[in-house]
């Protein structure tokens, strides 16, 4: 079916108190499994290019962009296309073109003024090309060889009444926040702050989005769409279950060197991940 906008995607979850799962790709192997996984829990779904995934296809975002529009006009569900954690404006500015409907403008790093002006300058531009925009503020971590979040820094977390500041001056359609989650996780054993949570969805009027979502467990990530988490981020939860099936399958068939075999055993771990991650969202 055509491609739909991860604008209408994340609405009618927010408006519908549930989430949409967002999974970054990064090679042709990935995009066929969010679909197929996605197909198989019959349920609307983002794909995602980071720009990390764009540096490690030589600095070209078209080639995979192509691959993931191609795919996502023949599945059988909702597919939408996401531009992730871009801090280029060049990069920005190949979205439409690509087959983008939003962008994540990345500018967190920076200290809350310089994030602000920058995060405006992008979503003022980014609407003018009908892009819808997330934000982010906070410091989420664990992201571009950063350290994973200390729960207890100073300013780690997003605050209230910052946010819905930052969101009315900058004009962002949603915004990620800080509450304990980490990029990178490669263990399932982080700790949201919910009391955060509920202050922030009683106080922002966009919907909300978890990054570093690969190392909550299941209650944590239910408990975040009851909270009211409408679009939820994966990436590295695929990268282990590709990595894990074919070091499996390598391990039984040291002979083995065409990569059609051990590819089709990665991405249909990847498959199953992405219809578990699926299931256990629409569970909340």
């Amino acid at each position: 079916m055509p491609l739909v906008t991860t604008g209408e995607l994340v609405t009618r979850a927010a408006a519908q108190h549930s989430a949409v799962a967002a999974f970054n790709v990064i090679t042709l192997e990935h995009i066929e499994a969010v679909i197929a996984g996605a197909e198989s829990a019959e349920a609307p779904v983002v794909l995602q290019v980071s720009e990390n995934a764009v540096t490690f296809r030589y600095g070209r975002l078209l080639p995979l962009a192509r691959a993931a529009v191609a795919a996502a006009e023949r599945a059988a569900v909702p597919v939408a296309l996401h531009l992730d954690h871009v801090q280029s404006d060049e990069l920005l500015r190949q979205a439409p073109g690509a087959g983008f409907s939003s962008v994540m403008y990345d500018a967190a790093r920076l200290p809350y003024v310089q994030n602000l002006a920058a995060t405006r300058a992008a979503a003022d531009w980014a609407h003018a090309q009908g892009l819808w925009i997330e934000a982010e503020l906070g410091q989420i971590g664990g992201k571009d060889g950063q350290p994973a979040l200390d729960a207890h820094a100073p300013g780690a977390r997003t605050d209230p009444v910052q946010a819905r500041a930052f969101v009315a001056d900058c004009g962002v359609d949603a915004l990620a926040v800080a509450i304990g989650s980490a990029h990178a996780m490669t263990t399932r054993t982080a700790a949201l702050d919910h009391d955060r949570l509920e202050r922030l969805a009683a106080t922002l009027d966009v919907p909300l989005v978890l990054h570093g979502s690969s190392g909550l467990p299941d209650a944590e990530l239910t408990a975040a769409v009851s909270g009211g988490i409408a679009k939820v981020n994966i990436g590295t939860a695929l990268n282990i279950a590709m990595t894990g099936a074919i070091r499996t399958y390598l391990a039984a068939h040291p002979e083995a060197v065409d990569s059609r075999k051990y590819l089709s055993v990665g991405r249909e771990a990847m498959g199953r991940a992405v219809a578990g991650i699926i299931g256990t969202l629409t569970s909340a």
